[in-house]
């Protein structure tokens, strides 16, 4: 045992670790609530043994109390990893199923009304009421009148879908924004923990605390992986690309393109931007659980937003492979083209009969020579084959003013549905605008459609007559039929024909499939982080039970050892009054 003065130094040590104990414990306390804080654990170990003499048997040695050996700052690393891969997903999933729940509010698919359903329908209303009797005013107001309402409420959807997009888009932006603020605060709190610890006589909890929540919120954002050096650095690949190493941060650039003003983010240190060159930090070609491709925020609002505002030419001619790897993929540019290719059938089924064509061909079915030209009002010259695609004069209905060739229901705001062309024996052909998927202007697309103004201020001359100054009822039928032929398809990747109501049932049942698909899988990835979360803030989190539990018990010890130093200085002044 220690002689009474080195008993002293054994006491003012313990009350020295039961000080630091205390202090610890009380930091635990106050930073309870504080986000991404790890908590503090003392741990005690003996202080170095003093030798004084030998003996047969062993050394008799004698200690000088206790020390703190460290203060434990524990993490999981296994727990750290597994949290951020399913949060990562979990984010991917959550905002796949938001942007879908977007478009199902767009589409007022509540019990407050089916507005754009209902705009449909009565059009289909309109036009039975037409076939009664085509002549009739009030019918042909009540075509007219409906006709717009369904525009009107189809460009209202649309438009609402394209903001949408508009807002995702920005979100993009934000998002890849926190990004780079994220790698620049990891990046300096690395080079901060270095330069502390580089002594071996420290540790910078706080630093790697709030490096550690860092990094929770970009495995959010992104996909990472995250591997720690010998020297305390975090290295970060970000889409399997370095993103933060020991020297460097390799910050997300934004490409904006210049038509749709969606940006793109990309690596520009990898990239030749003077050339717009880019190199794209996301594939978005394959993206699957199989492959741990279906994580990040960011990368699920790029495949929801897709690259363009959505039309029915986006639909048109690809395979089902094509459609599921592409366009099917992203919630916003399907639903736009979805929706435009509905409007786009309708619009032009009901200009065709309003307004029908035929070829050049069948319309001169003893013309043997092609091609043949004519000059337009401007005086350019026309060329003209057998399939080319001109106005059925003869066997169209007209309206009250006989006019020839009769008008469309709706009309690009681009251009007109024919070119009058001169041929050289003086006879005069309606050669019809072909529709330019790359130009809206030239396409009957949500954007470029609006009524026929001649037919807003005159309902009369909707074509509704024969050239015999008959009623035309066969017209008015033909109209009905539209909504009753069932050899319509929503898309690619479904080929069952449907009537246009019928589409209606099928796009909104594709949207709650894949929300329904999208809302569990979130749901179960959110139950699986907040599990793995909750096991990880037992090993990291402030209990405020356990560390008032041992706030008692370190006071405890501390007054004990207050004790022990009185009852030694007593001793000590009894012996030396004795020895006096």
């Amino acid at each position: 045992m220690a002689n009474g003065f080195g008993s002293l130094y054994v006491g003012a040590a313990a009350i020295r670790n039961e000080q630091t104990a205390l202090d610890i414990t009380a930091n635990n306390l106050v930073n309870i609530d504080t986000k991404g804080y790890v908590r503090e654990q003392v741990m005690f170990t003996d202080d170095t043994y003093s030798f004084f003499q030998s003996a047969a048997i062993s050394d008799q040695m004698k200690g000088t109390g206790v020390k703190i050996a460290d203060v434990v700052h524990t993490r999981d690393m296994f727990l750290d990893k597994a949290f951020r891969s399913e949060n990562s997903r979990y984010a991917f999933y959550a905002a796949s199923y938001d942007a879908v729940t977007e478009v199902e509010t767009f589409l007022q698919e509540t019990a407050t009304g089916e507005a754009f359903s209902e705009a449909t329908n009565d059009l289909y209303v309109a036009f039975q009421e037409f076939a009664k009797d085509p002549s009739d005013t009030v019918n042909q107001n009540l075509v007219v009148q409906k006709a717009s309402l369904f525009l009107t409420r189809e460009q209202n959807l649309y438009q609402g879908l394209a903001n949408y997009q508009s807002t995702i888009n920005t979100k993009i932006k934000d998002d890849v924004n926190r990004i780079n603020e994220l790698a620049k605060e990891i990046h300096r709190l690395n080079l901060n923990i270095e330069r502390i610890e580089a002594g071996k006589t420290e540790t910078a909890m706080d630093l790697r605390d709030q490096r550690d929540y860092a990094v929770d919120e970009l495995s959010k954002l992104a996909k990472i992986t995250c591997t720690e050096t010998i020297e305390g650095v975090y290295h970060i690949k970000l889409e399997e690309r370095d993103f933060i190493d020991d020297f460097n941060v390799y910050p997300i650039g934004l490409y904006t393109d210049t038509l749709t003003g969606f940006v793109t983010p990309y690596w520009p240190h990898l990239s030749a931007t003077e050339n717009d060159d880019i190199y794209p930090v996301y594939d978005l070609s394959n993206i699957d659980a199989a492959h741990n491709t279906d994580k990040g925020e960011v990368k699920a609002l790029l495949l929801a937003r897709g690259d363009k505002r959505g039309t029915w030419s986006d639909l048109e001619g690809i395979s089902q492979a094509e459609y599921e790897k592409g366009i099917g993929n992203s919630v916003m540019m399907n639903s736009e083209a979805e929706i435009d290719a509905l409007t786009h059938s309708i619009v032009t089924s009901i200009n065709n009969l309003f307004s029908p064509l035929t070829t050049y061909g069948e319309a001169n079915p003893t013309a043997t020579l092609y091609p043949v030209t004519g000059t337009d009002s401007k005086g350019n010259t026309v060329t003209i084959d057998a399939n080319t695609k001109i106005a059925d004069t003869e066997n169209c209905a007209v309206g009250s003013d006989g006019q020839i060739p009769p008008r469309e229901l709706f009309v690009r705001r681009g251009c007109e549905r024919y070119t009058e062309v001169t041929l050289g024996d003086g006879t005069k052909v309606y050669v019809y605008n072909e529709e330019n998927p790359s130009d809206p202007t030239m396409s009957y697309t949500t954007r470029a459609l609006e009524i026929n103004q001649e037919l807003v201020e005159n309902r009369t001359l909707l074509a509704h007559l024969t050239q015999n100054n008959a009623i035309d009822y066969s017209m008015g039928k033909g109209l009905v039929d539209i909504w009753e032929d069932a050899s319509y398809t929503l898309n690619p990747s479904d080929k069952t024909p449907c009537t246009y109501t019928g589409f209606y049932t099928k796009y909104i049942g594709e949207l709650a499939n894949t929300g329904s698909i999208y809302k569990t899988t979130s749901e179960s990835l959110e139950n699986t982080s907040a599990t793995i979360d909750n096991n990880r803030q037992a090993v990291i989190g402030v209990s405020s039970d356990e560390e008032l539990t041992n706030m008692i018990k370190y006071q405890q010890a501390y007054n004990a050892a207050s004790r022990y130093i009185n009852v030694l200085s007593e001793m000590i002044e009894h012996l030396l009054s004795a020895l006096g």
